[in-house]
């Protein structure tokens, strides 16, 4: 392949993750801010879910309490507003995609076991907490749907972006350079 190909498909794949990159961040920064700044504001199904596919000896009333009070309130939410700004900032696109594999494809599981309980036409998901009553409320398939691409995309992020799997963008080398450069 010369040189002048090769450096179009370099950066037509570039140019494909930073766009699916931008797209994830942006979802991920509005739906987690939207979380975090109306605290409580989460799915409801998700504890009807989790009860669903935990056996019951393993479902205990502290798992219950953690998983209700603190890990779908507060570390899930803070997670996807990390994910989103790394995303945008492009700092390690392929770790932090690939991340965001297992996220989606349990919201997605989640999503897909309230539209198999018959509970899909007309309650809303919560997906994006309080900017919901801005943007308007997502039903669980719409909510699927948006799932589904978020999951693509980070799908393409992983196979596409090019360079290894921990690089990071030209003006982080920079700013980690200028640093090493003050010290001395």
């Amino acid at each position: 392949m010369s040189k002048a190909v090769s450096v179009t498909h370099n950066r037509t794949r570039a140019t494909v993750s930073l766009v699916a990159g931008i797209l994830i961040g942006l979802t991920f920064l509005l739906s987690s801010s939207g979380k975090v700044f109306g605290y409580g504001e989460m799915p409801g199904q998700t504890m009807q879910f989790i009860g669903a596919i935990l056996p019951d000896a393993w479902l205990t009333p502290q798992l219950a309490l953690f998983l209700g009070d603190i890990f779908f309130p507060i570390i899930i939410p803070w997670t996807e507003l990390c994910l989103g700004v790394l995303l945008l900032l492009r700092i390690w696109p392929r770790l932090f995609a690939a991340i965001t594999l297992p996220l989606t494809a349990a919201f997605m599981a989640n999503n897909a076991w309230y539209i198999s309980q018959g509970k899909y036409q007309f309650t809303p998901c919560d997906c994006f907490g309080f900017w919901e009553k801005f943007i308007g409320t997502f039903t669980h398939v719409q909510s699927l749907y948006i799932d589904i691409v978020l999951f693509a995309l980070a799908l393409t992020i992983v196979l596409v972006h090019p360079g290894g799997f921990l690089s990071s963008p030209p003006w982080l080398a920079k700013l980690g350079k200028g640093i090493k450069g003050r010290k001395k």
